[in-house]
């Protein structure tokens, strides 16, 4: 008998204990910097004023470029200085060209020449203007104007 019960015990000692369980923690992180990208929508249309003195989006009949934005927030939006014309070749006058846009969406700004901050996410659509000007006597002469306003969003 007691034959027996020592082999008894040895077939369940013989038997496969479960394996204990075991976890491991995998950590993830990631970094995103300050990014924008602005994407041209629509190109901008001037046309001159009554007096052609002042060829410009923002007189009747004309229309502002649009630029769809889309940030992480931590950028600085802005316009450079225009620094590419075609005007037609009797224009001989100096004409003073001044950019400005204005945003709405997710980053609401009022009509400006000057540098934006965008603190926070998202998307916005900015509208784009530009205004060129001649001083004195001096007046828009027939033919086609074409300007460049590069928006910068850094």
């Amino acid at each position: 008998m007691r034959f027996r019960w020592f082999l008894a015990s040895l077939i369940c000692s013989a038997a496969p204990l479960p394996a204990l369980a075991a976890t491991g923690n995998v950590i993830f992180n990631g970094t995103i910097a300050a990014t924008c990208t602005l994407t041209v929508d629509t190109n901008g249309t001037m046309t001159v004023s009554p007096d052609l003195q002042s060829l410009s989006s923002n007189n009747a009949g004309g229309a502002p470029g649009t630029v769809t934005l889309s940030t992480t927030g931590g950028v600085t939006l802005s316009v450079d200085p225009v620094t590419s014309t075609t005007v037609p070749v009797g224009d001989v006058t100096a004409t003073t060209w001044t950019p400005t846009y204005a945003s709405s969406g997710a980053h609401a700004i009022a009509e400006t020449g000057s540098s934006s901050s965008l603190t926070a996410p998202g998307s916005s659509t900015v509208t784009v203007n530009l205004a060129g000007t001649k001083g004195g006597s001096d007046r828009f002469t027939a033919g086609s104007y074409q300007a460049t306003v590069t928006v910068r969003c850094e």
